[in-house]
């Protein structure tokens, strides 16, 4: 049959439906569309009324419901129904031979004759074979209707048996295959698949394809005629969802139909991909049905592990694993929906957590509750974890393991402090007896991944916490004198750590940090007293701190306020700096306890700095007798202020400070005689008798200021002493001021402060002084000569310059060579310097490597190699070329032999190119010179026999070099670079000169 036609007969009460596939619609027949509509209505109330059935219809009125009422047998078929098959084979026969029987004997009484008889048996025979046939003709509509009211008066459609159907097809006579039984068993499947499956806006229950599954086995339908009854509750609800204009009833009608794709599939399993067309039919893509499997399936499994709570345990786990095996779920998405299960249930531990702490200020403070919250989490997570690591861990759900609270409620950086607030909360629980056990620390360590607190988070938590419970334990030893009666207090230190699980290290800053504030405390009143001080040393030795420590943090403590107090003199000034300001400056350097070390390096670092604020003005300044002003100002202060720091600093009188000697080992050099020379220098010699006010050399800018700009600012400064005060004046003229020898007091007192050594000032004079020379010298020897009255001119501005002799005479040299220098660069530019010239210059001691350029040089040595290959002489010397000449030149000697080979290779073939062409022209001395340059060639670099277009030309070439009388192994050379043949080379001997007779002359070829 067409499982897309159900047609029941004409008696039958039900609808015939007819699918139109293009359409996707029902098309009711004519005669029956008023029962249509009553048929659709009755299926949509049994789905609204399914909640309340939802497992199972149970109940003659609800599966009167679902099936419809029962159905009314008319006469005839209630005259078949009471006949078995063999009584209404019989009955029927009976009828047709009686009425044959009647027929034949009212014609023969009729007619009169056996003809008559026969027409009227056969008349009558046909009207009872006609109600035979109608009889006959009803069993399957009896059989359908029968079918009907045994599946609707079921007290449970879903145990009904398969042996039970087909027993009422068997009571009939008929096929299950019968059109109208058939038609029958598809609309009951159809009906009772709707009232299973839930409405849109509700979810499955879990039992609806194994429900769907008995009943349709029960029937005993095929699967493709159940596929058909399938799709067809699918057009019915895709046309509803067409037909609504309800947002929301279209939104529902979807759901119902994903639902129905879901459950289909479970159905008929592998089967469904060729029995449910959905893609066809629909128009639905792939993608669209893998999404209504998915989701179904999810909401079954979420379903399903509504049921899992902090006690799972293997049954469940093997449970939940075959439900999403049945509800086909992939593992990643079972893996992900457990783990999120798992996650909330410790999020509610979590919340009735922080539910107590919130409120726990406002009640008890107990964190009992707090604590057992947490320790069930933690019981959880070690349940999964053993779950986990169980041997049938491979047969569990997907998702088994660790909590995490990733991807969750918590996972927000504003609930990140909430989790925070827990972990403190169980540390503090951890430590509150006093120690940390063991098993709480690895408590905590859990709590930490499960919270997703970082390594440093945590630690910052437990460092905090174990702080404040070690703080309280060493109060506790140090009061209850442990501490002190301990034989070893390194020793009980460290087993106090020891029992917190606390970091040593941490410990001693600690103990650093309660000594700081010890320190504190004592030096409130700007000094420490004996007590003080015996009570800080009995707390050093009991928490064991380094004196290296203590010192440090007495440098930064007692240093601040000494620093405070040394700033505060500084900037008092020079007139400020008065008794009251030296008092309080002794009292801190003695009363705070500083080392004289410490307090100078204190006083050096604010005392820098205010030396450097003048360095900068000095450096701004628009002129040099505006940045001499400003050092004068900083040698002021550094006299008047800075000195008397150090000496209250000291504990010393300013009278002693000025009784001392002035040191001149650091001054004093090797340098002697240039003091006595330079007439500047000799105005600051140290041993001289300098009037002033000693000041102080302890505090300098040596390491703040680099070499340069320290001798910068001096020779500014000295400049200023040369020069004297410029003053300008209108129309542009200018005022020169010239100062006396107290400026060079200053001077002196200036490098002493910028931390020159006697040598970097010698050079700083004697620098100036040779500038002063050369400029004028330059001028002197504008032409590089050196005569007589220039040298007396020379000798008397060095004398007025007061620049030692040596300088001088060095400044000179250094002046007439860079002229000569370029005097020789010039005319080895212009070829006018020769190698026999350069050896004559060296003899006489003159430095070419510093007056010619290496490049000048190496073209030199090209251009003499040159003039060796075209000399004519036909002479190469080896060691003279290779060694000697490159030796003079001070040039790479093996760079130089490939500059040979490379010339005398391009110069062979041009030498016999020119050596023919001399022949042409009758040029005899020439042939023989471009012959010998051949050969000087070949001597460089042997060549190979030489090839020419005109092989009597080459033998020309060998007879007139022939008769130039050459040395033998010339010619003997010259005869294997022309390729000429020894048989050859003794014609041309013998027959003799062959250019003598002018008409052979004619017969060159060229």
């Amino acid at each position: 049959m067409n499982p897309s036609i159900l047609t029941p007969s004409p008696s039958s009460s039900h609808p015939a439906i007819l699918f139109s596939p293009r359409s996707n619609l029902f098309v009711s027949l004519s005669r029956h569309r008023h029962c249509h509509r009553h048929f659709r209505y009755r299926i949509s109330t049994v789905r609204c009324c399914s909640p309340n059935s939802s497992d199972q219809p149970a109940g003659n009125s609800t599966s009167s419901d679902v099936f419809g009422g029962k159905k009314e047998l008319t006469g005839i078929q209630s005259l078949v129904d009471s006949m078995s098959p063999p009584v209404r084979l019989v009955s029927s026969a009976v009828v047709f031979a009686g009425v044959v029987a009647a027929g034949y004997g009212l014609g023969l009484r009729l007619g009169g004759s056996r003809t008559a008889g026969v027409g009227g048996a056969v008349a009558l025979g046909a009207a009872g074979a006609g109600a035979a046939y109608a009889l006959n003709s009803c069993v399957p509509e009896v059989a359908a209707a029968n079918l009907h009211n045994y599946v609707a008066g079921s007290d449970d459609p879903v145990g009904l048996k398969k042996e039970d159907i087909e027993g009422i097809a068997n009571k009939y006579g008929i096929s299950k295959q019968n059109e109208a039984f058939n038609a029958e068993l598809c609309d009951l499947y159809s009906r009772f698949v709707s009232s299973v499956l839930p409405p849109g806006s509700e979810d499955l229950k879990g039992n609806e394809v194994e429900t769907i599954i008995k009943f349709k086995s029960a029937l005993g339908i095929d699967d493709p005629d159940a596929a058909t009854m399938h799709m067809e509750i699918g057009r019915r609800i895709f046309r509803e969802r067409l037909e609504t204009g309800d947002r929301d009833t279209g939104i529902e009608q979807r759901r119902a139909f994903q639902k129905l794709i879901y459950v289909s599939t479970l159905v008929f399993g592998e089967a469904s991909t060729f029995l449910l067309p959905w893609k066809r039919v629909f128009k639905v893509t792939d993608a669209q049905v893998e999404v209504a499997i998915r989701d179904n399936a999810q909401r079954l499994y979420a379903f399903k592990l509504k049921s899992v709570g902090r006690d799972v345990d293997v049954q469940q786990l093997f449970s939940l694993r075959e439900a999403q095996v049945l509800y086909r779920l992939s593992d990643e998405i079972a893996e992900e929906m457990f783990r999120e299960h798992a996650r909330k249930l410790v999020e509610e531990n979590i919340s009735t957590a922080l539910g107590i702490v919130k409120s726990r200020a406002r009640a008890v403070r107990d964190t009992s509750h707090v604590i057992e919250e947490l320790d069930k989490i933690l019981a959880f997570n070690n349940l999964l974890i053993s779950l986990k690591n169980h041997p049938d861990a491979g047969q569990f759900a997907p998702g088994v393991g660790p909590i995490s609270l990733l991807d969750g409620e918590y996972d927000v950086d504003r609930k990140m402090d909430e989790l925070k607030l827990l972990f403190r909360a169980y540390v503090t629980d951890a430590l509150s007896s006093g120690r940390m056990e063991e098993n709480k620390l690895a408590a905590l360590n859990q709590l930490r991944n499960i919270f997703g607190l970082g390594k440093r988070e945590a630690e910052s938590i437990m460092l905090d916490v174990t702080s404040k419970v070690y703080r309280k334990r060493l109060a506790q030893a140090v009061s209850g004198g442990h501490l002190e009666s301990a034989q070893s207090k390194a020793e009980f230190l460290q087993s106090l750590c020891n029992e917190l699980h606390f970091d040593p290290q941490k410990a001693i800053e600690i103990h650093e940090e309660i000594y700081r504030q010890k320190l504190q405390q004592a030096v409130a009143d700007g000094e420490l007293s004996e007590e003080d001080v015996k009570a800080l040393e009995r707390l050093q030795v009991l928490l064991c701190i380094p004196r290296k420590t203590v010192e440090a943090i007495h440098a930064v403590i007692c240093g601040g306020l000494f620093e405070k107090v040394v700033k505060d003199a500084i900037a008092a000034g020079v007139d400020g700096y008065d008794a009251d300001v030296k008092k309080s400056v002794r009292k801190a350097a003695h009363g705070l306890r500083l080392t004289r070390e410490v307090a100078m390096s204190i006083a050096s670092k604010a005392v820098r700095k205010i030396f450097m604020t003048y360095i900068q003005r000095a450096r701004a300044a628009g002129s040099r007798t505006e940045s001499a002003k400003e050092l004068k100002r900083m040698i002021a202060f550094n006299t008047l202020v800075v000195t008397e720091l150090i000496t209250d600093i000291k504990g010393e009188s300013s009278e002693t400070a000025a009784k001392e000697p002035i040191k001149e080992d650091d001054r004093q050099t090797d340098e002697d005689g240039e003091w006595e020379s330079i007439q500047s220098l000799r105005k600051i010699r140290p041993s001289r008798d300098l009037s002033g006010k000693a000041s102080q050399t302890e505090i300098t800018l040596k390491d703040d200021l680099p070499e340069r700009d320290r001798t910068d600012l001096y020779k500014t400064y000295l400049l200023f002493c040369l020069t004297g005060e410029v003053t300008r004046i209108p129309f542009g003229a200018q005022i020169t001021t010239k100062k006396d020898d107290s400026e060079y007091v200053l001077l002196n007192q200036l490098g002493e402060i910028l931390g020159l050594t006697s040598k970097e000032i010698v050079e700083v004079h004697r620098g100036l002084a040779e500038q002063a020379f050369r400029q004028q010298a330059e001028v002197i020897l504008a032409d590089g000569q050196l005569t007589k009255a220039r040298v007396e001119q020379l000798n008397q501005l060095q004398k007025q310059v007061g620049l030692p002799p040596p300088y001088a005479q060095k400044i000179i040299k250094s002046i007439t060579t860079t002229k000569m220098a370029a005097a020789l660069e010039t005319a080895v530019a212009q070829g006018r310097l020769s190698i026999k010239e350069i050896r004559e210059l060296k003899e006489a001691g003159v430095d070419l490597d510093s007056m010619v350029s290496k490049s000048l040089r190496e073209n030199l040595f090209k251009k003499t190699v040159d003039e060796i290959f075209s000399s004519g002489t036909g002479e190469f010397d080896e060691e003279e070329v290779y060694e000697k000449i490159p030796h003079d030149l001070n040039i790479d000697a093996a760079k130089s032999k490939t500059v040979v080979h490379e010339l005398a290779r391009s110069r062979l073939s041009n030498s016999l190119i020119q050596a023919v062409a001399l022949l042409r022209q009758r040029n005899r001395p020439g042939v023989v010179s471009s012959l010998n340059d051949l050969l000087a060639c070949d001597k460089a670099v042997p060549a190979q026999p030489l090839s020419w277009e005109v092989p009597e030309e080459l033998a020309d070439l060998f007879v007139i070099y022939l008769k130039s009388e050459p040395a033998p192994e010339k010619l003997s050379r010259l005869q294997y670079l022309l390729n000429i043949s020894d048989l050859t080379a003794e014609s041309l001997r013998a027959s003799g000169d062959r250019l003598a007779d002018g008409a052979e002359e004619e017969e060159f070829v060229f």
